[in-house]
């Protein structure tokens, strides 16, 4: 039997699996300050600019990040947070950071 040059027709992926990559992979985390449900957003699926809590920096359209929020919470869409993986990983070894003003005084 010959060997194949090109590569198999994958199927079109379903409805359902379209929505998963959009939303992410979750799932509940246990920390210092309680649970929190943390939905991991690919790059494709991140289509919006926001802004991390734990450094201030944006996060760009096409960047995969965590979007996390309290589970004991009324799951009230303003309670959702996006961050860095990286800041939310080390969110417990950091103080948090402040926004400051242009012309704010960096330290005193």
């Amino acid at each position: 039997m010959p060997r194949r040059n090109h590569p198999r027709r994958r199927d079109l992926p379903t409805p359902v699996e379209e929505e998963n990559v959009r939303r992410g992979v979750g799932g509940i985390q246990q920390w210092q300050d309680g649970e929190w449900m943390v939905r991991s957003i690919f790059g494709a699926a991140a289509v919006k600019t926001y802004r991390c809590p734990g450094c201030m920096q944006e996060i760009r359209p096409g960047v995969a990040h965590v979007v996390a929020w309290p589970v004991d919470g009324s799951g009230d869409l303003t309670d959702r947070r996006h961050w860095h993986t990286g800041c939310w990983k080390a969110r417990d070894r950091r103080s948090p950071a402040v926004e400051r003003s242009r012309n704010a005084p960096r330290y005193g």
